[in-house]
């Protein structure tokens, strides 16, 4: 239903200021929008942008500012404000319930009950719920399992969630981070539909294409501090990478000469459990950046997981350096040189209370110890050499791991399986989430393991990813590895054909 031009918000943020010991984490940021209009958010991991939305989502009170919404004039908001004010959040971060229902999950703290006992009615909460799944494009129903669902159907879900609320704004915090190229393009779909509805949107994303498609203005923030803002004809990914960063960045997947050497992995007619009949075939060069692209459920992942020994596999082999592994586990795997980065970081990742020296030290433990007793020393020497050579920005490797921004997290997870020197490296997704910035200081680590000679197998979703990056492509389809591309006929056309069988 189209909001009337009275019910359309007017939301200004002015001079907000927040300060942390020792950080000041917002220096009197302003930014506006209104009913109708879609602001771009953007800039690099700890530039200001999530607290900036915990601000105006009620949860951390500012220092200094004000918010102004429909001409109310507030030093700060509460949770239960800010939904009254009709504001609704996409979270990057998913934390659903997975031990209940879709709906319940779209629906929670807003059941709908009936009776005189108040029993939850599960037929008109599906009947709320289908209709904004259909609109999303997303193939799961009110009545599925939570904890059947992938992360990108996670997504969508968070997604539903906030589309339920009839909100007068939407904030969307990387809301594709996990979603394919079609599932994207109905998500941008829905928000250009909400646009004309009169909702405002407020779009946060590290995908600069998608910016440019959607929004209407950008505000750019670098710092902590207002770095510029971009009305829609000046709206350039180049210019925004300039602002967001402080200086030009002119190759983003810029290429170091490597060669390819002997086959480092290969799976032979592989089957997992998500895919029992599937045959799937794969070989990995030494020095060679193996791109592995597909639509999400097409068995990318399961088949990493395979391969490092955290899911049984139902048939096939895999061999490591021309040996065939007689069991896969995985320790096993690491004893073999193969370390998988995972797709979830927090979840699977990182322990996410320990210091961040705890956790780039924690698969090396047997080197770094003797009878059971740790060497904090050389504990610490390591972390600090990783800090070092992979640029993790943190005040003291001392602090959680949590209180990093998310690329800074992402190179915790790498740090600790490079401190082991790997022969193979499986990357599930490395830079879901993480800023341009971090992203470049990724690629060109990928880049710099490929010319030691590393064999390098990236899952991902983007497609500006998989085509700048790899030497190779293979496309995966329901468990099997349709085919493989490489040089020229790397295109978004011809891996999108493999992808759909």
């Amino acid at each position: 239903m189209t909001l009337q031009e009275h019910d359309r918000i007017a939301l200004e943020l002015r001079q907000i200021t927040k300060v942390y010991p020792g950080v000041v984490a917002l220096d009197s940021v302003s930014l506006s929008i209104k009913g109708g209009e879609v602001v771009g958010l953007i800039g690099e991991n700890g530039a200001g942008k999530s607290t900036l939305m915990k601000v105006l989502g009620g949860v951390i009170a500012p220092n200094g500012g004000e918010i102004v919404i429909d001409g109310e004039t507030l030093e700060g908001l509460s949770s239960q404000q800010a939904l009254d004010k009709g504001i609704a959040f996409v979270h990057q971060e998913l934390n659903p319930f997975t031990n209940l229902d879709v709906a319940a999950n779209v629906l929670l703290g807003r059941e709908l009950r009936r009776g005189p006992f108040k029993f939850i009615d599960q037929s008109a909460m599906n009947a709320v719920v289908a209709p904004i799944l259909e609109r999303l494009g997303a193939h799961f129903g009110p009545r599925d399992s939570v904890a059947d669902l992938s992360l990108a159907e996670q997504q969508l879900l968070e997604i539903a969630r906030a589309l339920s609320m009839n909100a007068r704004l939407v904030i969307f915090d990387e809301p594709t981070s996990s979603l394919t190229l079609s599932e994207t393009h109905r998500l941008l779909d829905v928000i250009k539909d909400l646009r004309a509805e009169g909702v405002a949107v407020l779009f946060i994303s590290h995908r600069l294409s998608e910016i440019e498609e959607i929004a209407d203005r950008v505000v750019v923030l670098r710092d902590g501090k207002n770095a510029g803002e971009l009305g829609v004809s000046d709206i350039n990914k180049d210019v925004m990478i300039r602002m967001m960063v402080g200086r030009n960045v002119e190759q983003f997947f810029a290429k170091i000469d490597h060669s390819e050497g002997d086959c480092v992995l290969e799976v032979r007619d592989l089957a997992t459990q998500t895919f029992p009949d599937a045959r799937a075939n794969l070989q990995l060069k030494a020095g060679e950046i193996l791109g592995l692209a597909g639509l999400v459920g097409a068995g990318r992942s399961e088949m990493a997981h395979a391969i490092f020994g955290i899911e049984p596999v139902k048939h096939g082999e895999v061999f490591l350096h021309g040996e065939k592994l007689s069991e896969l586990t995985v320790s096993t795997a690491i004893a073999n040189g193969l370390c998988l980065v995972p797709e979830n970081r927090k979840e699977h990742g990182l322990f996410l209370d320990f210091a961040i020296y705890e956790n780039i030290s924690l698969p090396n433990l047997g080197t770094l110890s003797k009878r059971g007793v740790v060497y904090r020393k050389a504990e610490q020497e390591l972390a600090s050499k990783s800090r070092s050579e992979l640029a993790i920005k943190t005040a003291t490797l001392a602090n959680p791991v949590a209180e990093l921004s998310g690329g800074n997290q992402q190179k915790v997870v790498l740090a600790k399986w490079l401190a082991m020197n790997p022969r193979v490296v499986i990357l599930d997704e490395p830079t879901r989430g993480i800023d341009v910035g971090a992203k470049s200081e990724v690629y060109h680590l990928m880049q710099a393991l490929a010319a030691k000679g590393v064999g390098i197998l990236m899952i991902s979703s983007d497609m500006e990813e998989i085509i700048g990056v790899s030497d190779r492509v293979a496309v995966m389809h329901k468990g099997n590895v349709t085919g493989t591309v490489s040089g020229d006929e790397i295109t978004e056309e011809n891996i999108l054909r493999l992808a759909v069988g």
